[in-house]
Formats: structure tokens, sequence, C-alpha cells
């Protein structure tokens, strides 16, 4: 898809950080837009904007958790409707982890951070793929992360939902590798969002959390126009990459341990969880 002049957007996440992002990028090309945010306010402030500064573009807007399948198939069935179906799904909606090592966090949180982040993108993906299937052309969008390409520390339950994304959005680059669906699998760095509210993800935010959510969009828009796969974009996100390929496994994890165990809460590890003996 190389223009996206008329074109309908859907975007979950749309109340803050990339987001908001993508819908002022879009905007700027004269797209049209479906709006999801679990943050009613935030949505609220996003449309707001668009209204503003691009009267002329239609919106329509949801506030749901996207985890809840029933919820985005009635916003699908609002799209098809209002706006006469999607043409590009960007499934950023997601939610940080407990911050905390595996012992430590219960299966509660697995569970929202997986139904959120994971399910959540498989409901959208599900819900839109036949208006897509019906159009001259349409792209997927499934936003993973550096974290779906290594396992850091005090965040198995936030890894494992972006591998599941990683593993989903592959999967589904097959299936649909002869139709005129592109399918987008992205694996941002260190982007400064809102994302890492927690009290213990402050010092990882404050290392990491650099780059800003306009250039990682900027990248894939243009990765969009150009079909490529995999996007991987961001403050380490080409180091992560590389390493997660050529760095043999043993000597990863000992190479993630030293770079993150200054910016992790240490206060529930084993008195050998110092990095010097595995």
């Amino acid at each position: 898809m190389k223009k996206f002049f008329n074109k309908v957007i859907v975007i979950t996440g749309a109340g803050s950080g990339m987001g908001r992002s993508y819908v002022q990028a879009f905007a700027k090309l004269g797209a049209h837009f479906a709006l999801n945010d679990y943050d009613a306010d935030a949505l609220k402030e996003t449309v707001a904007e668009l209204k503003r500064e691009h009267p002329q573009l239609k919106v329509i807007s949801s506030a749901f958790d996207v985890s809840h399948q029933d919820a985005m198939e009635r916003f699908a069935e609002d799209v098809q409707r209002e706006l006469g179906g999607a043409d590009v799904v960007i499934n950023n909606a997601g939610v940080e982890g407990l911050g905390q090592p595996t012992w430590a966090t219960p299966s509660q949180s697995y569970r929202r951070v997986m139904d959120i982040n994971f399910f959540g993108v498989v409901h959208g993906t599900q819900a839109f793929l036949p208006q897509l299937l019906e159009k001259s052309e349409g792209a997927v969008v499934n936003i993973s992360s550096i974290f779906g390409l290594i396992g850091p520390p005090n965040h198995s339950d936030y890894s494992a939902s972006k591998f599941a994304v990683r593993g989903f959005t592959e999967a589904l680059m097959v299936e649909l590798l002869n139709t005129s669906i592109s399918v987008h699998l992205v694996h941002p760095g260190g982007i400064d969002t809102n994302i890492a509210r927690a009290e213990q993800s402050q010092a990882f935010s404050q290392k990491y959390l650099t780059t800003s959510p306009d250039d990682i969009v900027d990248y894939v828009i243009d990765a969009i126009r150009h079909k490529k796969a995999r996007i991987v974009y961001g403050n380490d996100a080409l180091k992560t990459w590389l390493g997660s390929i050529f760095v043999p496994l043993k000597w990863l994890i000992r190479l993630v341990w030293r770079d993150m165990r200054d910016v992790i809460d240490q206060r529930n590890y084993p008195a050998r969880g110092n990095g010097k003996s595995h």
C-alpha cells in the first residue's frame, strides 16, 4: 500500500504514545479513522485533537478492553457500517507486566498481560480480516517488542506475550502470502511512551525509553509502503535483534543480565541473583 488518502485506519491503543502518533501521522496523509483505547478520557483527547486539526476526516471511536472479543467484533461491525470497512489495522494496544521475577509474578499477571497484549492482537486481526480481504489491498500491523526477540529479567509476563505476538504474526504472514494483504511485525525498541508506569519501572524507563514515538511511526508507515515484513526500530533495537540472531544463548543471557541488572527490582531475588553465577 503506497498511499493512505481516504483509507480507513483502525488503531487500538490510540489514546496516547505510539497510538496517538499513528493518528497524527496518518491524518497528515488524508486517512480516516476507527480508534480504540481502554482509557476513555485519553481517547476523547485524541479524537478532539484530530477533529480540531483535520475536521474533514471521518473518525469513529470506541473505548473498550481489547481482550474482550465481543467488544472487538462490535467495533468491527461499526467500522463496516459507518466507514465501509478497514484498509489498515494496527493492533497497538498493550500494557506492561508486573516488573518482578518469575517466582514473584502471580499467574493472574500472566493472564492479564496475555489477554491484552496477545489476545487483543488476535481479536483485532480476526475481527477485521474479512473486511481487509474484501479490499483490493490491505495491511495488518501487529506490535511485538524487542522483548519478543530476547527474554529480559523481570519481564517474563510481558516478554511471553510479545513472543506470542511474534509467532502469531509470522504464521499469519505465511497464511496470507498469496493475498492482497501485507502483514507487518513491529519490534519497537525503547520508545518514549507512558507504558512503564509502575514505580519499579522508572529506572528502566529513564535508561531505555528514549526514542520518540513519532520517529518509529514514520518508520513503520514507510515500511508498510515497501511491504517490509519485520520492522525493528528504536533505542537498542538493532543490537538486540542482531544479538538474538548471532550470539549463542548461553552468552546472550549473561549480556542481557549485565545490561539490565541495575534497572530492575531485585528485592525478590535470592542471594545468588547477582549475576556472578547461574
